[in-house]
C-alpha cells in the first residue's frame, strides 16, 4: 500500500490498511470487526493526532448530508464534508456561520475535534456552534449525543481528538446571514500595537495581525467588519498603520489572487471571513504550522516576550498571525474559561530547525499559562497538558466510558492525554 501523508507532507501515515466506507451501515461493521483504527480527514494536522499503525478509516465515500432544521435554526451535516460546500449551502437558505477558519478547505468534523477556530475577541471557536453529534462507539452502536440529551458532559464530548467515536452527524447552529467587508492596514509599530492590544484585537468583527518579525512594526492588519455594524472605517491610518490601496496576501511579497477581496469591497460572510478564496485550492508540502493560545490580558506581554527572541525565528518563518477567540466552556479547547490571543506560526518545511524552536518559544510562554493547537506542532509534555486543562482528568473518563478498549487511540493520544 502506497503510505499516505498529511496537507503538509511532514507525516508519512504508518496505516496498514485505509478503508472507505459506502454506508453508515457499512462503516459500522467496520468498527465492529476492527480491533484498532482512527479517522482520517482532510489531513490538515502537523502532528501525529491523525494518525495510526493499524487502520485509517476514511469518509469519503459517504453521502453528503445537508439538513436543515428552520425551527431550530440549525443544520445537519454529515462527517466528511467541507466547510466550503457548506457555507454555500447554507448561505442559499438564509443563513450564516458564526466564524470561519482561514482555509475553508478544512473538514468540520476535524475541526471542531481539534477546537479549530477563526477570529474575534466576541466570536467563539469553531466547536462553539455543535449542538449536537451522532457518532459510532467502539462496539460499532449509532448514538446520539447532545447538548439537551447529556447536559454538562457534552462539553466535554464536542472537541473529540478522536477518541470517542466516528462521528458521523453533526449539528450547528446558524446565524442570519450577513455581509461583509474587509481593510487592510500595512506597517503598524509594535510597540503601538501592543500598548492597545486589546482595543486593536476588537476594533472589527474579525482581526487579525501578521508578521515576520523580523523588526518594529506588524506587516498587516486586516479588519473583517460586518456591513450592518457602525462603523469609522476606512481612515487612512489606523494605529499609525497605513490603509492598503491594493490587495494584500498575508505574506508581503506573495500574489493576492488567492485571497479574499479587501478594500471594502462589501461579499457575504463567507467570502470574507476566511481569508483564502474557496476556488483557490492549497498547495501541499510548503509550510509547516504551531499555534498557542494565552489568556488575552496576557496577550501583549506574550507578544512582547516573542518578540525578544524574533531573532531565531524569523529565519524559519514564513509568517506569523496573531488572532483573537473568545472563551467557551468545552473541556479541551484553549479557550477553555478563557478569552484568547492566539499566536500562529506557518513555518518553513524545516521540520529539524522547527523543533529545535518550539522549546524555545514554549518557554518564552510558559509564564502565561500557554496551550497548543492540539492539531498543530509543539513539544509541550503531557504532565503539562494535565496540568494546564482542569477537566482532562473528566475527559479520560469520557474516554474510558466510550471506548474501554482503546480502540481509537494512538500513541499521540498515549502520550499527552
Amino acid at each position: 500500500m502506497e503510505q499516505a501523508k498529511n496537507w503538509a507532507g511532514n507525516i508519512v501515515y504508518q496505516a496498514t490498511a485505509v478503508k472507505y466506507p459506502t454506508s453508515i451501515a457499512e462503516l459500522q461493521e467496520i468498527v465492529r470487526q476492527t480491533p484498532k483504527l482512527r479517522v482520517l480527514g482532510t489531513r490538515h494536522s502537523f502532528n501525529r493526532i491523525a494518525d495510526t499503525t493499524a487502520v485509517h478509516i476514511s469518509l469519503d465515500k459517504l453521502p453528503a448530508k445537508i439538513d436543515f432544521n428552520h425551527q431550530e435554526k440549525t443544520v445537519t451535516v454529515s462527517g466528511n464534508l467541507r466547510y466550503g460546500d457548506l457555507c454555500l449551502a447554507v448561505a442559499a437558505e438564509g443563513y450564516a456561520l458564526h466564524n470561519m477558519a482561514s482555509l475553508p478547505h478544512i473538514s468540520v468534523v476535524g475541526a471542531i475535534g481539534t477546537a479549530t477556530h477563526g477570529s474575534g475577541s466576541q466570536n467563539g471557536n469553531l466547536a462553539t456552534a455543535v449542538t449536537a453529534l451522532t457518532l459510532i462507539n467502539a462496539a460499532g452502536d449509532l448514538i446520539e449525543l447532545s447538548r439537551q440529551r447529556n447536559g454538562a458532559q457534552f462539553d466535554g464530548m464536542v472537541v473529540h481528538l478522536g477518541n470517542l467515536g466516528v462521528i458521523v452527524h453533526v449539528t450547528l447552529v446558524l446565524l442570519p446571514t450577513f455581509s461583509m467587508r474587509q481593510f487592510v492596514y500595512t506597517n503598524l509599530p509594535f510597540e503601538k500595537v501592543t500598548t492597545n492590544f486589546q482595543t486593536v484585537m476588537s476594533s472589527a468583527y474579525s482581526v487579525s495581525l501578521f508578521t515576520d518579525w523580523r523588526g518594529e512594526t506588524i506587516n498587516q492588519l486586516w479588519l473583517k467588519e460586518r456591513v450592518d455594524s457602525r462603523s469609522a472605517l476606512p481612515q487612512e491610518r489606523f494605529f499609525d498603520g497605513v490603509l492598503a490601496k491594493r490587495p494584500y496576501h498575508p505574506i508581503d511579497t506573495a500574489p493576492a489572487e488567492s485571497c479574499t477581496e479587501q478594500m471594502g469591497v462589501v461579499g457575504a460572510w463567507f467570502e470574507r471571513l476566511p481569508h483564502f478564496r474557496m476556488d483557490f485550492t492549497p498547495s501541499f508540502g510548503e509550510e509547516l504550522q504551531s499555534e498557542y493560545f494565552v489568556p488575552i490580558e496576557s496577550g501583549a506581554a506574550a507578544l512582547r516576550a516573542i518578540h525578544q527572541i524574533r531573532d531565531k525565528i524569523a529565519p524559519q518563518l514564513f509568517i506569523s498571525e496573531i488572532r483573537t477567540v473568545a472563551a467557551d466552556g468545552l473541556w479541551l479547547s484553549p479557550c477553555y474559561q478563557q478569552d484568547s490571543a492566539a499566536i500562529h506560526f506557518t513555518w518553513k518545511p524545516n521540520l529539524s530547525e522547527v523543533y529545535k524552536i518550539l522549546p524555545e518559544i514554549e518557554r518564552a510562554l510558559l509564564p502565561f499559562r500557554v496551550r497548543p493547537h492540539w492539531g498543530k506542532l509543539f513539544d509541550l509534555s503531557g504532565k503539562y497538558l494535565h496540568h494546564i486543562y482542569p477537566k482532562l482528568e473528566d475527559y479520560r473518563a469520557l474516554i474510558k466510558q466510550f471506548d474501554q478498549k482503546g480502540k481509537f487511540q494512538n500513541a499521540f493520544i498515549q502520550e499527552h492525554i
